[in-house]
């Protein structure tokens, strides 16, 4: 057991704890998520793995270093273990609850019209990737009727860089028999604005595609502050 899952020594606030975490239990029974500040939704989660300890001021300073419950669950596992009172249990909690959050955006995506369901496909990128502190390049793989053939993260890069080879990118995409594909890859900074060279890179991967008969419908650039669309900005 590690320092932070250690059971509290004062028995006398028993009581209180109890009362507060079954109100908070109650509360979102009744009324859900929305009924609940950032900090009581972490304390939600806490409860279980730290059982005899008043969570609020651990859920308090998560979220104060962090920003908010998204970029707690995606922070690395190291980052969390460095927070004074999260041990192994607690660490783990937080990021099995993102890996459900991803299998739940994930879902909402599956065998269905990846282009008639866009705004799923932008939250399952945002929950997969935004929060990362590393740049990830990922390709959503599409068959002729736009549904999602693979999901496949290609290249994983550096904070800030991510080496990306187009004739990598097309020959996966024709060993799937895959009919089109969308780009997507995160900026650790937060800001999504494409770069000159994410542009560039877009271009050449389509010139390339284009002959083979692979469209690319766009690409993705997600950050904690958002998301682009290179299609959208009208740059491919």
């Amino acid at each position: 057991m590690s320092h932070g899952d250690l059971p509290g020594k004062d028995a006398s606030g028993d009581d209180h704890r109890r009362g507060h975490r079954h109100r908070l239990k109650d509360r979102f029974a009744r009324a859900g998520r929305a009924a609940l500040a950032d900090y009581e939704f972490l304390e939600l989660i806490l409860f279980r793995s730290i059982p005899q300890r008043d969570v609020k001021p651990l859920a308090k300073d998560l979220i104060g270093r962090f920003g908010s419950v998204a970029e707690v669950l995606g922070a690395p596992l190291t980052r969390l273990l460095e927070v004074d009172g999260v041990g192994e249990a607690a660490a783990l909690d937080l990021k099995i609850v993102e890996a459900a959050g991803r299998e739940l955006a994930k879902g909402a995506v599956g065998k269905r019209h990846v282009l008639a369901s866009w705004s799923s496909v932008i939250d399952y990128c945002r929950a997969a990737m935004a929060f990362s502190d590393k740049e990830q390049f990922r390709i959503l793989f599409l068959d002729k009727r736009n549904g999602l053939l693979a999901d496949e993260v290609q290249q994983t890069g550096t904070v800030d860089h991510t080496p990306v080879y187009p004739r990598e990118v097309l020959k996966r995409a024709l060993e799937l028999s895959a009919s089109a594909v969308i780009l997507v890859h995160n900026h650790p900074s937060g800001d999504p604005t494409p770069s000159d060279a994410d542009v560039r890179m877009t271009r050449e991967i389509a010139d390339i595609a284009k002959p083979l008969g692979v469209v690319v419908h766009d690409h993705i650039i997600v950050g904690r502050n958002g998301h682009a669309s290179l299609k959208g900005l009208r740059l491919i």
